[in-house]
């Protein structure tokens, strides 16, 4: 505003206030000279941290747009890659934002370029487990609740996450399977197909015995438990002739490989108590031993 005695052109106070946040708004660090100069401002940072709430916002509408009508197993499977996306999408969003103002990003990513390596190196392994877990997740190759065998070790899934499985074992132990494991290794799943095992319990008896006796034992053996399955039908298998007794196996399904171990105990017991009762012998190994006089 100009004063009409002095001719002098005066600021309002708002032009000043303006000034100064400007002033404020472009305080900051200057790193480098010329065009490879970063201006790193006040400024640039508010509206970066505006702009990841923002996207944090919009991501956790869009997240719950599409898990509303989910069941709950497939909404923490989607929740889980969602998390994953939702990184690369706040990456992204950060190196758009430093772009627009005016910081070359091609000079930061060639400058860390070789801390990319080193960490591609160092967290190689995690990164096999994450794309490990999408394909999990994706193909629905396992599922909680699914028993699997790895390393020798029997579990039922408990909860699938996008770099680990936690397992549960027959001994209420928690095992913590990387999923690159899923991917590499040979990992048996008991009920992938369905819910329903087959289980065997091998058992030997004297040469000499009635084998159609025998037969006729384990499979009464296996009538009274009720955890056995009616359908398919258990059945005796005559294995071979061993060493020192003749070979049998019996045959059963059950619903819950889970408890396999305390079943075949069971019965087990059952077996025994009823080869007593019926005179079958359960043989030990006997050997022959020579002894000559020199």
């Amino acid at each position: 505003m100009q004063d009409k005695k002095t001719g002098k052109v005066e600021k309002f106070i708002g032009e000043d206030v303006w000034d100064s946040i400007y002033d404020f708004l472009n305080w900051g660090l200057h790193l480098g000279e010329g065009q490879n100069s970063i201006h790193i401002t006040i400024g640039l940072l508010l509206v970066i941290i505006i702009t990841f709430f923002i996207s944090h916002f919009v991501l956790n509408a869009i997240r719950r747009f599409y898990t509303n009508k989910m069941k709950g197993d497939d909404k923490l499977k989607f929740i889980s890659i969602f998390k994953f996306i939702k990184y690369l999408v706040y990456l992204v969003v950060i190196l758009i934002t430093l772009s627009a103002g005016g910081i070359d990003i091609t000079l930061l990513i060639t400058a860390s370029a070789a801390l990319f390596v080193g960490l591609g190196l160092a967290l190689q392994e995690l990164f096999q487990d994450i794309i490990g877990g999408i394909f999990i997740i994706t193909d629905k190759s396992l599922q909680v609740g699914d028993i699997v065998e790895t390393e020798g070790k029997v579990g039922k899934v408990v909860e699938i996450k996008l770099r680990t499985t936690r397992a549960l074992t027959r001994d209420d132990r928690v095992i913590i399977i990387p999923n690159h494991k899923f991917m590499s290794d040979i990992v048996y799943n008991y009920t992938q197909n369905n819910n329903i095992t087959r289980e065997e319990i091998k058992v030997g008896v004297a040469y000499g015995s009635n084998i159609k006796l025998v037969s006729t034992v384990l499979l009464s053996c296996l009538a009274d438990d009720k955890e056995i399955l009616k359908e398919p039908e258990p059945f005796v298998l005559f294995d071979d002739f061993g060493d020192s007794s003749l070979l049998f196996s019996i045959n059963f399904y059950i619903n819950d490989s889970f408890r396999a171990l305390k079943i075949k105990s069971r019965i087990r017991y059952v077996i025994d108590s009823k080869f007593k009762d019926n005179n079958i012998k359960i043989p030990f190994p006997q050997r022959d031993v020579h002894l000559f006089k020199q």
